[in-house]
């Protein structure tokens, strides 16, 4: 960990013992490189050259292998960290070098909250609206909250001491979370705080807590496209030396003075862990090998829809970006989640070694710690309901609680048993006065106990005794603001953008290609236009043209809203602990932008300007040049801008549709300044796109081709389009307008910086839920995870009364479902997938990475069988594998169910899968969940009302009764806590009544006191017959030999042990004793762990044996493999698994549920459907503004052309804000999807006809909106015919547009890919509409496609229902009609072709939709 070579960076460790005597030669060398003064000799080194000689290094030259080496020569495991450790302080403690501590001091700590409860908590369309009156109301003072109160900390009081490890338990909800962020300063700023914490004696406000401590979160957030080596190296380039640098200097002055000479390896190892450029290299390779990440070092971390590292890889990752940086003091939550006991033993045995030998501070929070882990620990803080119940040594832990009156028993885990004795459900059996009637003894009781304890009593009296400062080390609190110069940090953020560009090169590839496609359609649709350039007409069709290449320009700047929200949770992560500056990390970017921005111009000018017939002069097409890029940057600045500004996918896209929307009808093309409301003239001085319109107009006429002066007068044509269409002739305008453009680039920057520095995470909060325990006492507590306030009201006690009363009637009746007892046989199965380029790169010659190799076994009915093994040894892998979840890589092997092939579609009937990442719904509440659950995998004949009676059950079981109303939420924004959704994932997988069930660490992130009642729950599952494989990381001794068989894989996916526990696991333990060199199990210590220990690659290299070779020789192999060949093979009368159907329910009923989850989704994504709803308010208003009676006027063909600007205007609009809203809705919803498919809940077509149908009523109120208020303030005829014609056109070209959003995310890998190809048919719809060029003027070669452009049909329909029948005449004489269909090509007596058209394209999308989702699968694993 990089505590230790935090404030001075050192490394090293001797390998072996010091040469006494130096050569005169290497005394000559020692001596020039003492005299060289402090600043030089800290850069220079002397070690071994290649002969074996000394020589002088310059260690700002060493390269990345030579640092490698050079720390490999004291750490090639963690077993030499100790001696590691003790070498550096013995160097340090020679010169009398005090090193920094920090004491941590909390007095009278008080958290509170508040929170709607009940229904009023849930996000429905409706409660937003209350929330706004009720904000409103607030601010004027003229109504009251709504929010309930609850305290989260009460009078908490406490000592972290330096040198001593302290262990942090509690039940999850008993505020560990948020005692250690009040410890760091990183509370919620709407939470209330009180109370004091001091470091060193000195208040929060005195240094930088950020910097001085390092708290490391439970959640796991990174960036998916770095590998784990490059998200440490930047974590460590950013958080620095600290003041490493100056203590190097310091000892290395005091040894000149003393004349002590130093190992020469330590010594380089040490200057060079302080060297910039070094630095990173030597700490990143520290941590990766003390958490034992070497293995994975070059593989991404990945996420949900991208393959990387396991899941307990990825919480290293997590711990080892804050170990790598120079803190004082370590506040750890939840660090051993998905860790198997061994490494997590490892990894706090490191940190107990760095916090004892450095006198460093440390308080870690555990859920489930190991025995043996529990044992390093020198301190306990144990909470429970927001009290400290206990704070002190753990050897006095136990003896407060017997003066309570309960007694640990024996073989059960101390930390086990201190997270129980305080439950009202598991504290009587701890009870061992006998003598004594036994009462329920609250936390509050405990917590007045310990105060009079003699710990209690010593902490309290410390506390009145005020730290004295002048003990404190200057080094100690950290006062500067960031770890390195802020150019590094820019630097730093710099690099990072690059590797992800590079990363995402498809993206940025697909997006280039997709522009100048666009440019080739551009120039093809326009190559006639090259030929006229003499009249207004002709100038007005450049105009078009022009118009188009700026939109074109302008929409690339889209991509930027989904790439910079993706990043966003890094960024939060990173900014709140001081990791860089905000615009060191909204910087980059724009660099990057101008060169992509450069490019694509580039490349867009080379295929139009010519082929058009723009002005030829090489200096104008230069200022066109400049004029776009220009404009491209202030695209990206813009929409940047607002992805920084709105922080979710959703609004973000709303506010980019508007922003456009600002854009275009304020820019000058669309409606002209003339036309535009004088009270609205400052939208057009406004608008960027104004400027960029009038710059590359004006260079366009008032060149040489437009110099022709127009018929009868002496102004030139140029000039006189100029004019027509209200842009400024002078030609000073281009300039203005460069440097107005200039302006917006800066301000758009500005305001990114400004909201990255100032706005925290969209949708973040803290939640709380009522648990039954604090219901009785009236109080409430916090939930650390997320979650919705519950509130018990009489009605839902009511209920909740009720269905207990059934659920007992139904247990008592012993209504089990019936279900099939089978066996699952595996042989040879081996999976590899393709070598990452990482790896290959450092020299490995292999084409694949095998994960699984030649594994073999069988799990059987009414057999608890653990799936255990170090973390990445392919646990997960094999249950990816069996459960049939793989979809790439390749995989070899045979698998027999009952001895039948395994058939996926009829397995995955019988199976239950609880995958490690929990994936569900969000906005459903968790009954909801498990109804869905059961209404589409329990089978058909099981009644509705059994159905919920199961349901009830299995909540019972679970208990997920308290949570019962609660939101599932956002992983790490809202919603339930890790451990509740975890139990969520179990009870959704128990409820579907399976044969088979693979559960992937079920006790992962849950508390002790959850686990054993997931435990229990699965053994009894188990008892009745079905067969249940858990892989399990970090069990009890209670859980582990609740097991009755042990399938042990090791590190490159090998099986190594496959057999019965036995009692006490003696059959376990006597195997592998029984190996010569195995060392004995220590009495009392957790089988679990010792296995994972003794089998080791380093105790294999030590005994010189592979332990998947001796079991392959073993008679227990032999065993196996009769036993594998007897499940094999069917039994005499059996029959082949096979089901009627493929699904357990019909397809209309799987229509039906999905669309009832679907419903209640939709009625609480108030980010997409309330928004829409008040975007659809909002633009219908200034569009009946800003188009006010146009629809009125028909005297003139410009009115015409202005009221098609309007529906055009509308068209564009609506459509494309609601399909790029609706596909971060379908994208989060998507991972939710491949996991119900691959679960058997229902086939692909029935999921996606839901989602059709519900955006209809959405859309319906949508479309109402507009029709209402457009229709009225527009002027349009008021008739039924045209109103109702006009708003079903209107609708139905909504719902098209919304469907080809849904249908292209369902053909991309991503969100960034879905805007992009979103981009390209917007763009083309946009240009074959009709009104930017009209269809008979279309090229004949591009004339076909205005024919299968829906736009085109649209603005067809929704001019003809307005103008195809008006017979009056315009100024030329002819009529509307006539006009409409002469000049546009639209005829009336078409338009119920085209309804139907457009009612065509809709369910053209649908359906391409509908199998798109079918054949479609973008989850790697």
């Amino acid at each position: 960990m990089s505590m230790e070579i935090g404030h001075y960076r050192t490394c090293s460790t001797m390998s072996g013992s010091r040469v006494q005597e130096e050569d005169d030669e290497e005394a000559l060398k020692w001596a020039a490189l003492e005299r060289l003064p402090t600043y030089d000799r800290a850069r220079k080194g002397v070690l071994h050259g290649v002969l074996g000689d000394l020589k002088e290094i310059d260690l700002r030259k060493l390269g990345f292998q030579e640092s490698k080496e050079l720390l490999n020569r004291f750490i090639k495991n963690a077993d030499k960290h100790e001696e590691f450790l003790k070498n550096i302080k013995q160097r340090i403690d020679r010169v009398s070098l005090n090193l920094p501590t920090i004491e941590v001091r909390f007095e009278d700590i008080n958290v509170q909250g508040e929170a709607y409860v009940g229904s009023r908590a849930l996000p429905t369309i409706s409660n937003s609206l209350f929330n706004i009156v009720e904000g409103v109301g607030l601010y004027l003072h003229i109504l009251s909250s709504h929010k309930k109160k609850f305290s989260i900390l009460r009078d908490v009081s406490g000592i972290i001491k330096p040198g001593r490890l302290t262990l942090l338990l509690g039940p999850p909800g008993s505020g560990k979370t948020t005692l250690l962020q009040a410890l760091t300063g990183k509370l919620d700023p709407l939470v209330k705080f009180s109370g004091k914490v001091t470091y060193n004696g000195h208040e929060m406000h005195e240094f930088v807590p950020q910097r001085t401590s390092a708290y490391i979160s439970q959640y796991d957030i990174h960036l998916p496209q770095l590998t784990v080596r490059e998200t440490l190296a930047f974590s460590a380039k950013c958080q620095g030396v600290g003041t490493g640098y100056d203590m190097l200097t310091e000892l290395l002055r005091r040894e000149k003075e003393l004349n002590i000479r130093p190992d020469p390896y330590i010594d380089a190892l040490m200057k060079a862990s302080v060297l910039k450029g070094h630095k990173e290299e030597i700490v990143t390779d520290y941590a990766l090998k003390i958490l034992g990440l070497e293995v994975c070092a070059d593989t991404i971390v990945g996420d949900a829809m991208m393959r990387g590292v396991s899941g307990g890889q990825k919480k290293r990752v997590t711990t080892g970006e804050m170990l790598v940086g120079p803190v004082g003091a370590l506040f750890m939550d939840n660090i051993s989640t998905g860790l198997d006991s061994s490494t997590t033993y490892q990894i706090v045995n490191c940190i107990k070694q760095s916090i004892h030998i450095f006198n460093k501070t440390a308080i870690i929070s555990l859920l489930q710690p190991p025995p043996e882990t529990f044992e390093l620990f020198d301190d306990i803080i144990l909470l429970s309901e927001g009290r400290i119940v206990y704070q002190g040594p753990r050897d006095h832990v136990l003896k407060f609680f017997e003066s309570m009156g309960f007694k640990c028993p024996e073989r059960k885990g101390v930390a086990d048993y201190l997270q129980e004795v305080t439950s009202r459900k598991d504290q009587g059996q701890y009870w061992f006065r006998h003598e004594t009637p036994y009462r329920f003894v609250s936390v509050n009781e405990f917590a007045e106990a310990f105060e009079s304890f003699h710990i209690g009593l010593d902490i309290k009296n410390q506390l009145a005794v005020p730290f004295d400062r002048s003990k404190n080390h200057p080094a100690a609190l950290t006062k500067t603001r960031y770890g390195a110069n802020k150019m590094e940090l820019m630097k730093a953020c710099l690099s990072r953008e690059v590797i992800l560009m590079k990363r995402n090169v498809f993206l940025h590839g697909f997006k280039i290609f997709q522009l100048e496609l666009g440019a080739v359609i551009v120039a093809t649709v326009f190559v006639e236009a090259r030929k006229h350039h003499s009249t207004i007409a002709d100038g007005t069709v450049y105009l078009g043209a022009l118009f188009f290449v700026l939109n074109t320009i302008n929409f690339t700047g889209f991509f930027e809203l989904p790439l910079t929200i993706d990043k966003l949770p890094v960024f939060y992560k990173q900014r709140d602990r001081l990791f860089y500056p905000s615009w060191a990390f909204s910087l980059p970017t724009a660099v990057l932008g101008i060169f992509i921005s450069m490019f694509e111009v580039a490349v867009w000018i080379v295929i139009t300007y010519y082929v058009i017939g723009f002005d030829p002069n090489i200096t104008r097409m230069l200022k066109q040049y400049l004029v776009l890029v220009m404009s491209g940057q202030m695209s990206y600045a813009l929409f940047r801008c607002l992805a920084a500004l709105t922080r979710d996918h959703v609004v973000a896209n709303t506010a980019g549709c508007l922003s456009v929307m600002w854009l275009l009808i304020f820019g000058g093309f669309i409606l002209s300044r003339e036309n535009m409301p004088n009270w609205l003239i400052w939208g057009y001085w406004t608008s960027p796109l104004m400027y960029v319109q009038t710059a590359i107009s004006v260079n366009e006429f008032l060149g040489h081709a437009w110099n022709k002066a127009l018929n009868g007068t002496k102004e030139t044509v140029g000039v006189a389009v100029l004019k027509a269409r209200g842009v400024f002739t002078n030609p000073n305008w281009y300039w203005i307008s460069i440097v107005a453009l200039i302006g917006f680039i800066f301000l758009f920057n500005a305001i990114s910086a400004l909201a990255f520095a100032y706005l925290d995470e969209y949708g973040k909060s803290q939640a709380v839920f009522l648990s039954e325990e604090s219901t009785k006492e009236d109080t409430t507590m916090a939930s650390e995870g997320d979650g919705t306030l519950l509130n018990k009201s009489n009605s839902k006690t009511k209920r909740a009364s009720r269905n207990a009363v059934a659920v007992r009637n139904y247990q008592e009746k012993g209504m089990l479902l019936p279900f099939t007892p089978l066996s699952v046989s595996f042989e040879n199965i081996t999976y590899s997938v393709d070598m990452p380029k990482g790896m290959r790169s450092q020299g490995v010659l292999d084409d694949r990475l095998v994960l699984l190799n030649q594994v073999s076994g069988a799990f059987r009915p009414g057999v608890l069988t653990a799936l255990m093994g170090v973390s990445g040894a392919g646990k997960t892998t094999l249950l990816d594998v069996l459960a049939g979840r793989k979809n790439s890589g390749y995989t070899e092997g045979n698998i027999t169910v009952s001895g039948y092939q395994k058939k996926q579609d009829t397995f995955a009937r019988v199976t239950g899968y609880c995958e490690q990442n929990d994936i569900h719904s969000p906005l459903v509440t968790v009954y909801e969940s498990l109804l869905y659950s059961a209404w589409l995998r329990l089978p058909r004949d099981i009644d509705p009302e059994s159905r919920k009676l199961f349901v009830e059950e299995v909540m019972e079981l679970i208990e997920l009764k308290p949570l019962r109303d609660a939101l599932v939420g956002f992983p790490n924004v809202n919603g339930l806590s890790i451990e509740q959704r975890k139990r969520l994932t179990i009870a959704v997988e128990l409820i579907a009544n399976p044969s088979i069930i693979f559960m992937d660490e079920p006790t992962s992130g849950l508390d002790a006191r959850a686990a054993a009642i997931v435990m229990r729950t699965v053994r009894n599952t188990v008892d009745t017959g079905r067969t249940v494989v858990c892989t399990i990381h970090q069990p009890s001794i209670d859980i582990f030999e609740s097991f009755d068989e042990l399938f042990l894989l090791t590190r490159g996916g090998e099986e190594i042990y496959f057999g019965p526990l036995g009692r006490m696991s003696s059959h376990l333990i006597k195997y592998f004793e029984d190996i010569n060199g195995v060392s004995k199990i220590k009495e009392g210590y957790n089988p679990a762990t010792w296995v994972l220990e003794v089998t080791t690659r380093p105790q294999e290299e030590i005994l010189g044996v592979k332990f998947a070779d001796l079991y392959k020789r073993s008679d227990l192999y032999r065993r196996n493999k009769a036993l594998i060949s007897e499940l094999s093979t069917p039994p005499p009368g059996s029959h082949d698994l096979h089901f009627p159907t493929k699904y357990a329910q019909p397809y209309l009923t799987q229509f039906i549920a999905c669309l009832w989850k679907q419903h209640r989704s939709y009625w609480r994504n108030t980010s997409y459907n309330a928004v829409r709803l008040y975007f659809s308010t909002a633009m219908s208003i200034i569009f009946g503004v800003l188009f006010w009676n146009l629809g009125s006027k028909r005297g003139t063909k410009q009115d015409l052309f202005n009221a098609m600007g309007a529906m055009y205007t509308a068209i564009t609009f609506m459509g494309t804000q609601s399909a790029a809203s609706v596909r971060p809705v379908i994208i989060a919803e998507r991972t939710v999807f491949y996991r119900e498919r691959a679960a058997g809940f229902y086939s692909a077509l029935p999921y996606a006809f839901a989602q059709v149908a519900i955006e209809i009523p959405y859309t319906i109120a949508q479309v109402a909106i507009y029709g209402v208020i457009v229709y009225a303030m527009m002027g349009f005829q008021w008739t039924a015919s045209k109103f109702f014609l006009n708003t079903f056109i209107m609708f139905i070209t909504v719902l098209l547009y919304i469907y080809y959003g849904i249908m292209v995310v369902s053909a991309s890998p991503n969100q960034p890919t879905a805007a992009v190809l979103s981009g390209i048919f917007f763009t083309m719809w946009s240009l074959f509409s009709g009104f930017i060029i009209p269809r008979p003027r279309i090229v004949v070669w591009w004339r076909w496609y205005a024919w299968v452009c829906p736009v085109s049909w649209s603005m067809w329909g929704m001019t003809t229902s307005q103008y195809g029948d008006l017979q009056n005449k315009l100024e030329t004489g002819e009529t509307v009609a006539q006009f409409v269909e002469d000049y546009f090509g639209f005829r009336h007596d078409w338009l119920w072709i085209v309804c139907l058209v457009l009612i065509g394209f809709t369910l053209l999308f649908a359906s391409v939709f509908a199998f798109s989702m079918k054949f479609f699968n973008f989850q790697k694993r």
